[in-house]
This record gives structure tokens, sequence and C-alpha cells, in this order.
């Protein structure tokens, strides 16, 4: 495929006037790669200033460049054809989409399936080998359930949702459509509710419900627990990564993205668009507000204000965190100032 069709393929006539391209180059384009490995034939991508030193050494045939003249002329001075956009990463997803797409088994209900006949399945479904519907269950259009899946009574799976093999979907569960359950998530499960008592602790039944809205993500071995009463509920467009806990009862917005390993306590209420880096930690009942992001560790305790970048453990303004940890550096230096004193005004 040629360069200049692809280009026509991503819809970028329309592009607002930022857009430029160099016309004089028009390599044919067999796929993707990463810009410091990337073969003839490749379109690669640079994100900014800090990667300049690959357009002079990558083997790409073309790159999308970000709204830089120098980085422009260099790999015009490479030989490499070149478009040059706002957002060039976001330009580089839709240009995977064109050589990669995700794997979709036909619609077929494998005969190993164990499905309770209470269920209702939708037009166009997949449902995979060694799977387990039980019953109550409703699934929507075009719903992709990879081999043994595992979904208990009464949830109800919105069109186009995909299943990956091996969750787990427990009981009342509330899936909707677009959705996507990667390998060994568990959306449902008991969340962890005792009371203590004289003779130890009481299992306090976990009545609630919960609910994922259009277009949320989960990724591997994560946890979505429900609660003893109410719901957990994920908004929609939510991605959570691999290995992430969300606790009984919390509420996450719209929009949000919550890197691995993180973990939410109970009754944690999350706003739209938040960002989450990777083994954020929050404290139960805390509220994050809208736009909020939490840095990697962070151990959040107290409630974070919209917008706020928060850091370390206990979770700190992010100016501040820069303060202290200055300070921090110090210390050895510090110290050693007040031994000093110490011998000279006190010894």
């Amino acid at each position: 495929m040629k360069f200049s069709e692809i280009i026509q393929q991503l819809g970028e006539d329309s592009v607002s006037h930022s857009l430029h391209v160099n016309k004089e180059l028009n390599p044919e384009i067999t796929g993707v790669g990463a810009i410091d490995d990337a073969k003839t034939g490749s379109i690669s991508y640079v994100e900014g200033k800090k990667f300049a030193a690959f357009v002079g050494k990558t083997q790409a045939s073309a790159l999308i460049l970000p709204l830089d003249e120098d980085l422009q002329a260099q790999a015009q001075a490479q030989g490499i054809a070149w478009i040059a956009v706002a957002d060039p990463r976001l330009l580089f997803a839709k240009a995977i989409a064109i050589f990669y797409q995700t794997w979709q088994p036909r619609p077929e209900i494998h005969p190993s399936a164990i499905i309770h006949p209470t269920v209702k399945v939708g037009n166009n479904a997949y449902i995979g080998a060694h799977v387990v519907i039980q019953p109550g269950v409703e699934i929507g259009d075009g719903v992709c359930i990879h081999p043994n899946v595992v979904i208990y009574p009464q949830v109800t799976i919105g069109d186009r949702t995909i299943l990956h093999a091996n969750c787990t979907i427990h009981e009342r569960s509330r899936i909707g459509a677009d959705c996507v359950i990667h390998s060994g998530a568990v959306i449902g499960a008991e969340g962890f509710g005792f009371v203590p008592t004289a003779d130890g602790w009481l299992k306090m039944e976990q009545s609630g419900y919960t609910v994922l809205e259009d277009g949320v993500e989960v990724g591997c071995n994560s946890a979505i627990d429900r609660p003893s009463v109410g719901e957990t509920r994920i908004g929609r467009q939510t991605k959570i990564d691999n290995l992430v806990q969300v606790g009984h009862g919390c509420q996450i917005g719209s929009g949000c993205a919550i890197a691995g390993q993180s973990g939410m306590a109970g009754g944690v209420k999350v706003g739209n668009r938040v960002i989450m880096a990777g083994q954020s930690g929050i404290a139960n009942q805390v509220i994050i507000g809208d736009g909020a992001i939490t840095a990697a560790k962070a151990g959040v305790h107290n409630d974070v204000p919209p917008g706020e970048v928060v850091c370390g453990s206990p979770a700190i303004p992010h100016k501040k965190y820069l303060k202290t940890s200055a300070i921090f550096n110090r210390l050895p230096e510090l110290y050693r100032l007040v031994k000093d004193l110490q011998k000279k005004f006190i010894d």
C-alpha cells in the first residue's frame, strides 16, 4: 500500500490546517514498527524532540511527526516520507489498525459449551469451547465469549462485548455494550466484607451488584468486587489495566485510566477522566475529583481535589512533593550541619 493511500484511509485530508505532508516521496508501506527497530517498508512515529536522534538512524520508510520543522527537515534529508500532525501517537494508533485487526471468530456455539435453557443469546454471538452459562443470563448481539469463560446466574452482557478465555462473571453483574474483559479477570465476586465479633469474623453477605457501563475494558487478572448492598460501578469508556483491584462499592467515573497493580479499598469514589499510575493505592472511602492524577506508587489516604496531581505515600500535592524530595536528598548534609552546630554551641 502506498503512503498516500494510507493517509487517505486515515482520513487526514479533512484534518485542520495544521496538517503537513511531504508529497515528494510515496514509498510502499507494508507494516508498522517502533522507531528504533522499524524496517524498510514500515511506518513509524516520533512523539517529540527527545526522540529526534532516531530520525537519523531509523530504517522506516515513512514517519508520523509532530509539528516541528526541524524534525521534518531531518526526515526530508534522510529521504523518509513523512506526515506531521498535532498528535503523532494518535495517528499512529489509527495506522496500526490498517495493518492489524484483532482475531474475531465467526458466530457459532461450540458443542461443548454448557448453556442453561433459560439463557437468552442474541444474534451473531460466538460462544467457545467449555463455556458455562448459568440460568437467567442475557447475552446481546455480536457478543464474543472465548473458551472456558464462566458466567453466573442473572448476568446481562451488552452487544459486541468480548469476554476473553478464563474470565469469570459473577451473579447479577451487568456489563454494557462494547466492553472487553481480558483473561483471568473476575467481575462481581464477593467483596471483602467481614464484621468482627467476640467469636471471630462474621461474614457479611455481598448482595449488591457490579455494573460496567459501555466501552469499559478490564485487564488480565483484575478483580472488581460487588458490595454488600448497592452497586460497584465503572463508568463508560474507563480503561483498567492488568492486576487492578477495585473494592466493593467503588464508584469510578467515565474516561478514567487505571494502570497495573493499582488498588482501591471499599467505597472509593473516583471522578471522570482520572488517571492512576501504576501501584496507586486508594484508602477506604476516599474521594478523587475529576481530572486528578495519582503518580506511581502514590498512597492516597485523603480526598484529592479535581485536577490535583498527587505523589508519594502518604500522597501529597506534586509541587509540595518536589520540594520535600529536594530536602530529603539534602538530609545527610543537614544532619552534618546539625552535628557541627551541636558540637559548637552545646557540647
